[in-house]
C-alpha cells in the first residue's frame, strides 16, 4: 500500500469517527415518517388550490397527472431507495450525488438543495400569512397585518425546530391526520351521491394526454412530490432505518400519488361538464363550494381552519429539512463546523435550526421593507425552490447509475434497481425539468420569459457549492475528504 493511499485511508477513518459523534437521534416509525412528507404536500392547501388550476389546464384528464407522477417517482424510488442501502448515511440527495457524480457536483448540490428548501420556507411563511389572516376575517375577526400572523407561526416553527424530530412528528401527524380525514369525507360523501352528473370514467381517457394543458398539470402533479426525500434525510432518527427509509419512501409516494388523484377525480365529478369553467373562473372557491354541497356548510368553515394549520404543518416540515442539509454541510466543514452541533438533551440540530430560522427571518424583513406584494412572493420563492429539487431528482436518478455501473455486480443488485429504473426517471424528470424552465412562469407567475431571471438564485448557489469543494480539493485535501456524508467514495 503506498503513503498516498494510506493518508487517504486514515482521512477517511478520521473523518467516520469525527461524524458518528454528530448524529442526530430519533425513533420515527414508518407512519409518522410518512405524516411528515405528506405535510410538506400540504394537503388540504392542494386539493382547494393547484388540484383546481390543474383542472382548468386540462379539464377531466386532471387526475391522470397524478397517477403518471405517481408511476415516475415510482420508478425514481426504485434506483433511490437501492441507493440508501448501499449508501447508509444521512444527506439524502447530498450523499447520493456524491458517491455517484463525485465531491465537486455532491457539495454544489447540497448547497441547491438547502437554497431550494428555504426558498420555499420564505414563500410559504408569506402564504401562511395569508391564509391566517383571510380566516381570521372569515370568522368575524379584525383585519390583522399578514406580516404579523407570519411572525407568530415563524416563531411557533422556529421553536419546535429546536427540539427533537419526534416532537415534530407528533405533532405534523395529528394535523395530517385531521386533513386527510377531511379530505376522504369530501371524497365519500361527492362520489356516494353521484356528484353533479353522475361518476365518469372520461377522468382515465388516455387521449387527454393529447391536450395541451396536460403538461401544465403534470408540473402541479410533480410538485406535490417535492421533499419526499426527506426519508432518506432523516436516516439517523428513525428506528431501523434499513425497513423504515425504503417503506416510507414507497408509502409516501403511493399515498400522495394516489390520494391527489382520487381527490381531483372527486372534484371534478362534484362539478361535472362545468368543471373546467369553475376552476377557471373561481379556482380558489371551487373546494369549499362543492365541500358545503356535498357534505355540510359547517365542514366548509373547518376546512378553513385546516388550510392555516396546514401551512403550519408544511412550514414546519420544510424547515426540518432545511435544518438537516445545513447540518450535514456543517458536518462535512463545507459551512462552518457548529452547525453541525447536536444539543446533548434533543439530539435535535438546534443550531443548524436556529440558522435556518434567522436566515428565513431577514429574508422576510427585507421583503417586507421593500413593500413586495406578499402573493407575488408566494409563487416566486416556491418556484424557485420546486425547480431546484426537480433538478436534484434528476442528478441523484444520474448519480444512481454511474455509482452501480462503478461497483459492477459486487452489489448483488439487478439491472431493473441499478440502471433501467433510474435511466427511465433520469429522462422523464428531466424532462419535466426542461418544461419546467420553459413555462416557469406557470411556478411563479407572470409573462413567459418575465421572471427567467429568478433562475439564477439557484444556479448561484450551486456554482457557490462547487466553489467551496473545489477549493478544498485543491488546497484543504482533509476536508475535501470528508464532503459527502459518505466514508467511501469509489
Amino acid at each position: 500500500m503506498s503513503v498516498n493511499e494510506e493518508s487517504i485511508i486514515s482521512r477517511e477513518a478520521a473523518v467516520a469517527d469525527d461524524t458518528s459523534t454528530r448524529r442526530l437521534t430519533g425513533r420515527m416509525g414508518s407512519t409518522e415518517l410518512v405524516l411528515s412528507v405528506l405535510a410538506f404536500s400540504a394537503p388540504i392547501v392542494t386539493v382547494s388550490g393547484y388540484i383546481a388550476f390543474a383542472i382548468a389546464a386540462v379539464g377531466q384528464g386532471a387526475p391522470l397527472a397524478w397517477v403518471v407522477a405517481t408511476a415516475v417517482l415510482l420508478i425514481f424510488s426504485v434506483g433511490y431507495t437501492t441507493m440508501t442501502q448501499h449508501v447508509p448515511r444521512p444527506g439524502a440527495f447530498y450523499a447520493y450525488i456524491t458517491v455517484g457524480l463525485g465531491r465537486i457536483p455532491g457539495v454544489g448540490s447540497a448547497f441547491l438543495a438547502t437554497v431550494s428548501y428555504i426558498a420555499i420556507l420564505t414563500g410559504f411563511y408569506c402564504f401562511a400569512g395569508l391564509t391566517l389572516q383571510a380566516t381570521i376575517q372569515a370568522f368575524g375577526g379584525p383585519t390583522v397585518t399578514w406580516w404579523l400572523l407570519t411572525l407568530l407561526t415563524w416563531a411557533v416553527v422556529s421553536a419546535l425546530g429546536h427540539f427533537n424530530i419526534e416532537l415534530s412528528a407528533k405533532i405534523l401527524s395529528v394535523v395530517m391526520v385531521l386533513e386527510v380525514i377531511m379530505v376522504v369525507i369530501f371524497n365519500v360523501a361527492t362520489l356516494a351521491k353521484g356528484g353533479a352528473h353522475g361518476l365518469t370514467m372520461q377522468a382515465l381517457d388516455i387521449s387527454a394526454f393529447t391536450r395541451a394543458g396536460m403538461a401544465i398539470a403534470l408540473l402541479f402533479a410533480f410538485g406535490n412530490f417535492i421533499g419526499f426525500e426527506s426519508t432518506a434525510l432523516y436516516r439517523d432518527e428513525v428506528k431501523n432505518p434499513q425497513v423504515t427509509v425504503p417503506r416510507a419512501t414507497y408509502l409516501s409516494v403511493l399515498f400522495i400519488g394516489l390520494f391527489y388523484a382520487v381527490s381531483a377525480y372527486t372534484l371534478m365529478i362534484a362539478y361535472g361538464s362545468s368543471a373546467g369553467d369553475m376552476a377557471t373562473k373561481d379556482p380558489t372557491n371551487m373546494f369549499t363550494a362543492a365541500l358545503k354541497q356535498f357534505v355540510a356548510p359547517a365542514m366548509a368553515d373547518i376546512s378553513l381552519v385546516l388550510v392555516a394549520t396546514s401551512a403550519a404543518a408544511g412550514l414546519l416540515s420544510t424547515h426540518n429539512v432545511a435544518a438537516r442539509y445545513l447540518f450535514n454541510l456543517g458536518g462535512d466543514r463545507a459551512l462552518p463546523s457548529f452547525l453541525s452541533d447536536v444539543h446533548p438533551r434533543h439530539g435535535s440540530p438546534y443550531r443548524a435550526s436556529a440558522v435556518v430560522g434567522v436566515v428565513v427571518l431577514v429574508l422576510l424583513a427585507i421583503l417586507v421593507l421593500v413593500g413586495i406584494e406578499p402573493s407575488k412572493l408566494v409563487g416566486s420563492f416556491s418556484g424557485i425552490g420546486t425547480m431546484g429539487v426537480l433538478v436534484l431528482m434528476a442528478l441523484a436518478s444520474l448519480a444512481v447509475i454511474l455509482w452501480f455501473a462503478r461497483k459492477g455486480q459486487h452489489t448483488g443488485e439487478g439491472r431493473w434497481k441499478t440502471t433501467i429504473a433510474p435511466a427511465l426517471a433520469f429522462v422523464s424528470l428531466t424532462a419535466v425539468t426542461l418544461y419546467a424552465v420553459v413555462r416557469f412562469d406557470l411556478l411563479v407567475g407572470g409573462d413567459p420569459g418575465e421572471y427567467l431571471w429568478l433562475l439564477l438564485i439557484p444556479a448561484a448557489s450551486f456554482i457557490a457549492g462547487t466553489g467551496v469543494a473545489a477549493h478544498y480539493w485543491k488546497s484543504r485535501p482533509e476536508l475535501f475528504a470528508r464532503l459527502g456524508r459518505a466514508s467511501a467514495q469509489d
